[in-house]
């Protein structure tokens, strides 16, 4: 039984990843309401991280995808700017799943990045990551998740703002300071970069054709 369901929080990415793999390997399809089971209801850090990481993953790749798991991170990250203590889902939200088996391939694509991510962070300025900082954050992240719709059209750009809205989430979890500051400015970068390519993308139509291309063994939440 894993530090977490112990009742212990996450201390990194790598602890994060590593209960995601182990839900999705005694369930054949894995629901945000297991997640959110299995991370607690205060977990904002880790459930946010959780949602992004996965649009990172192919899992990313499928029409419709991104703009689910952004809707889910902003309603989190709402509850979170208005100071909740617990993280609450419709019930239509929760039953929302994904295949266990294809969740499991997707973890693994992250572990590498969960390893480098957990090496290069650790307890600094933790204030930053508490009080006002924290409804900054939570502010930054409902933005990003703004842009995520629009830009789901055009090849890789939502991962962007899941990226930073990854690195805000992984801020929240080793209580570090100095990877907040770098993560809201990787959301300054990821807007401004997303507003840029959306603008100049004068194939869109073309664009919008490759995202609903079939996609072999892609996973997809029901």
């Amino acid at each position: 039984m894993s530090g977490i369901r112990n009742g212990k929080d996450p201390e990194g990415v790598e602890d994060v990843i590593g209960e995601l793999d182990e839900l999705a390997s005694e369930n054949d399809e894995v629901c945000i309401a297991d997640v959110l089971d299995d991370f607690g209801a205060r977990s904002f850090g880790p459930v946010i991280m959780i949602f992004a990481l996965i649009e990172i993953t192919p899992i990313g790749a499928i029409p419709g995808v991104p703009t689910t798991l952004a809707s889910i991170i902003a309603l989190i990250a709402l509850q979170m700017l208005f100071g909740k203590e617990h993280i609450w889902m419709p019930q239509f939200v929760q039953k929302r799943s994904v295949e266990s088996k294809k969740l499991h391939k997707a973890v693994g694509k992250l572990r590498g990045v969960a390893h480098w991510l957990d090496g290069h962070s650790k307890d600094r300025l933790s204030a930053l990551t508490q009080g006002l900082w924290l409804k900054v954050a939570a502010l930054a992240i409902v933005i990003l998740c703004v842009t995520v719709p629009p830009l789901e059209f055009l090849p890789f750009a939502s991962s962007g703002p899941m990226l930073a809205i990854a690195a805000i989430g992984l801020a929240l979890i080793v209580r570090d300071g100095l990877v907040m500051l770098f993560a809201l400015a990787l959301a300054v970068a990821a807007l401004g970069g997303g507003t840029y390519y959306y603008y100049t993308s004068g194939d869109e139509e073309g664009s919008s054709s490759a995202w609903t291309a079939p996609l072999d063994e892609g996973p997809t939440l029901t």
